[in-house]
């Protein structure tokens, strides 16, 4: 049985917002809006280009808040190539060590860029087999989490994210939970969840003896 491991990335591998919040508000000032705090910022992560632009931007019209949008992102990735994010505590190795049993994946909403901004920042791009973003697609998470499932043949794996909508994505592929707690969102109906990503080995082993028993 191909088994196989999908990512969240915002608040599940790394946390950008104290490099990409002053961006944007750098952005956001230029056009005279308010600036975000970081429980504002905190909200955005995860959602979807246009979620994010009507959350920022409700009184005006669609065409016109993407354009801010697109402009906080161009200038987000700018900033994240140059100095990455933060990756959180032990990710990488964890990260190599989960790569010797199980093909890793990555499934984000995150706009085109941002995801290969990560890579080439922390040089992580070898530790995972394939992954997919909104802003590649158009689809929603659970939509392309069911894409790379299919696209590489997994018969059993597992979505790990943060936030109650990783949860509702998961659901929607059909792929068991994972709540990575440290991260943006709280899921207090997650049957699995993890205090660090260190813990993850551990819990998988637990969950593969469980079913195997």
């Amino acid at each position: 049985m191909r088994k196989g491991l999908l990512f969240d990335l915002d608040g599940t591998l790394w946390d950008s917002t104290g490099v990409i919040r002053p961006v944007w508000n750098e952005v956001l000032a230029a056009h005279g809006r308010a600036a975000l705090s970081e429980a504002d910022f905190a909200g955005l992560m995860g959602l979807t280009k246009a979620a994010i632009a009507a959350r920022v931007f409700p009184e005006l019209e669609e065409a016109a808040r993407i354009a801010v949008i697109d402009e906080c992102f161009t200038a987000e990735q700018i900033a994240l190539r140059r100095v990455g994010g933060r990756l959180y505590p032990g990710l990488r190795e964890t990260l190599e060590r989960l790569h010797e049993a199980y093909p890793l994946y990555i499934v984000s909403n995150c706009a085109p860029g941002y995801l290969e901004a990560f890579f080439a920042a922390h040089g992580l791009r070898g530790c995972f087999d394939d992954w997919e973003t909104h802003g590649g697609t158009g689809l929603s998470k659970g939509e392309n989490i069911r894409l790379v499932c299919r696209r590489n043949g997994l018969e059993r794996a597992w979505f790990i994210g943060d936030t109650v909508s990783d949860a509702a994505a998961a659901a929607e592929a059909g792929l068991p939970f994972i709540h990575a707690a440290y991260g943006f969102g709280a899921v207090p109906e997650a049957a699995y969840r993890i205090e660090t990503i260190g813990d993850l080995p551990a819990l998988l082993a637990a969950i593969e003896r469980r079913e195997e028993a």
